[in-house]
């Protein structure tokens, strides 16, 4: 009988694990719960006997390889997955898949929310601006970003997009325009929403060079990773642009300095929670789950990510 371990730091839902349960049982598989685990240690011995796991943003690190004699396959129950260390995974011949899509209208929708309270002021009873007529920038137009566009074009936004990725001509035929030189994204866009992986290529790339190309009242927002943006440019921007105003669903380091300088013109999540909605608990436990038994019973790798 196949185990598969459900480790999560941050709970699914109940309903979610039910589900969870669920498609392992009629696969003839074993669940293994490990919620709200006290330390790493509690992980390192709950890994050992198992097949499959399942996490959140948890951190699966050499360690934990190490410690998964019998493991096969991981699953990121989420699109980001660079809370898993991929070459000591791809050494062990263990297979690292994601579940991309499934939280991204939660974060699509948390976009947008973030925008319309730094619009309005936090909602402080003085007079914010209007989305409608705005101009919108996504940077990286993945599954995520594509939603924000479709939202942001429903509020009567002017949508543009940069992504090296992807077709542009897809992005046209959304109704959105294609932006092949980033500066002119930024250069163009009142708000500029940011979609990108983290990666070595991406890792602290949004830089200054690009923000204070921004019109007047920029307004940046991040539900993307925290390690994306260069921190010092952030401060940089805040200081030379008092129009600029910051939303993430991720807390910066330099978070204190912020607060204690730019009161207002920022708003900081207490803890990332983009794919925080019962729907994306759901969506992005049970894709998991079969994503899983596929890999078992068909050998499907579809949503592999790591060589």
């Amino acid at each position: 009988m196949k185990r598969i371990l459900l480790a999560t730091e941050k709970p699914f839902a109940p309903i979610a694990v039910d589900g969870i349960r669920e498609i392992f049982s009629k696969a003839g598989y074993e669940l293994v719960l490990l919620e709200k685990y006290p330390s790493k240690d509690a992980f390192i011995q709950a890994v050992g006997g198992v097949d499959g796991l399942i996490v959140r943003s948890d951190q699966v690190d050499a360690d934990i390889v190490a410690a998964a004699k019998q493991l096969k396959i991981v699953v990121r129950a989420g699109a980001g997955y660079d809370n898993i260390d991929l070459k000591a995974c791809s050494a062990r011949n263990i297979v690292v898949m994601n579940t991309p899509g499934q939280n991204s209208n939660a974060v699509a929708e948390l976009v947008m929310g973030i925008m319309v309270y730094l619009a309005r002021n936090g909602f402080n009873g003085t007079s914010g601006i209007e989305l409608r007529g705005k101009k919108l920038g996504i940077h990286g137009y993945g599954h995520v970003g594509r939603i924000v566009g479709l939202i942001g074009k429903g509020f009567g936004m002017k949508v543009f997009a940069h992504d090296p990725f992807v077709d542009p001509v897809m992005v046209a035929n959304d109704g959105v325009q294609y932006e092949s030189d980033v500066h002119d994204l930024y250069r163009k866009c009142q708000f500029v929403s940011l979609h990108l992986p983290l990666t070595n290529e991406t890792r602290e790339s949004v830089t200054s060079e690009f923000l204070l190309l921004m019109p007047e009242g920029a307004m940046l927002i991040n539900t993307a990773r925290k390690e994306i943006i260069h921190e010092p440019s952030l401060l940089e921007m805040f200081e030379k642009r008092a129009d600029f105003r910051y939303g993430s669903d991720i807390i910066p380091d330099t978070a204190e300095t912020i607060a204690r300088n730019y009161p207002g013109r920022y708003f900081f999540t207490p803890k990332k929670m983009g794919a925080q909605t019962f729907e994306a608990n759901m969506n992005a436990g049970l894709a998991a789950a079969r994503q899983i038994v596929a890999f078992f019973e068909k050998g499907d790798i579809t949503f592999k990510v790591n060589k």
